[in-house]
């Protein structure tokens, strides 16, 4: 699915800048990205052609698009399935690890948030500050009440890393019990010593400075070769004051 041509009130900056693919070209272009970064750098079985990461859910969602101003090449991307396009596919991505009804429950209007990816080039920089400006005037544009999606962890040997990670989020970041769900396949191992943790990556430690919970135990994804965690955001609890810092990033670059 390709958006109409509906501008993001998202800051553009010297270097990067953000929108939403309006062609089916760009949103190829976006799938390739997935693919260099998924595929090639991270060795996850992918569905699609040779060269894309192409599933059934891409063709319901938009995706957004983070270029380099200079060259115009697309550098991160994510795609996003609204409550309405789930309803036409029957499904939200994330309802094929998680069973969902305390999502599906919360009053109002959800967006699912996924194959979030950089270019390793431009990992050091505001590149997820550029792209959660776009993310920010989505929810903004369509008033969602609600953020959610799969955000990934390594697994380590046996799956240790993973439950070490967890310990962490139960620590830090754990839902109310209302909101938990129930992962379709459970980690290897799911009990560590408790004074084990380790630390999280880079765009779930953001998502979780933003006010994110984590909706109970992860979901072992073999494909990827990662675990996933899946979160939830009520935009009404955005961190106030990180996320001013994090939007007036993205106007400096």
């Amino acid at each position: 699915m390709v958006a109409s041509a509906l501008a993001l009130a998202a800051p553009r900056g010297e270097r990067l800048f953000v929108e939403l693919a309006t062609s089916a070209r760009e949103v190829r272009a976006a799938q390739a990205l997935r693919y260099r970064v998924f595929g090639e750098e991270l060795g996850a079985q992918l569905k699609g052609d040779v060269g894309c990461d192409v599933d059934e859910f891409d063709e319901y969602c938009q995706h957004l698009l983070v270029r380099e101003v200079s060259s115009g090449r697309i550098i991160g991307c994510t795609r996003l399935l609204t409550d309405h396009q789930a309803a036409r596919l029957g499904q939200f991505y994330s309802e094929t690890e998680f069973e969902l009804n305390a999502i599906r429950r919360l009053n109002g209007r959800l967006l699912e948030v996924g194959r979030t990816c950089i270019d390793p080039e431009f990992r050091q920089g505001a590149a997820i500050a550029v792209l959660w400006s776009g993310l920010a005037a989505f929810i903004h544009l369509h008033h969602f009440d609600y953020l959610f999606g799969c955000a990934s962890i390594p697994l380590g040997d046996n799956d240790l890393q993973a439950a070490a990670m967890m310990n962490r989020l139960r620590r830090q970041a754990l839902a109310p019990a209302a909101l938990r769900v129930t992962p379709r396949v459970p980690l290897l191992t799911t009990h560590i010593d408790d004074n084990l943790d380790a630390p999280l990556p880079p765009l779930l430690r953001t998502y979780l400075r933003l006010g994110a919970k984590v909706c109970g135990e992860p979901c072992r994804d073999a494909d990827f070769g990662v675990a996933d965690v899946l979160i939830v955001l009520n935009v009404d609890e955005i961190n106030p004051a990180y996320s001013r810092h994090f939007l007036n990033r993205t106007a400096e670059q």
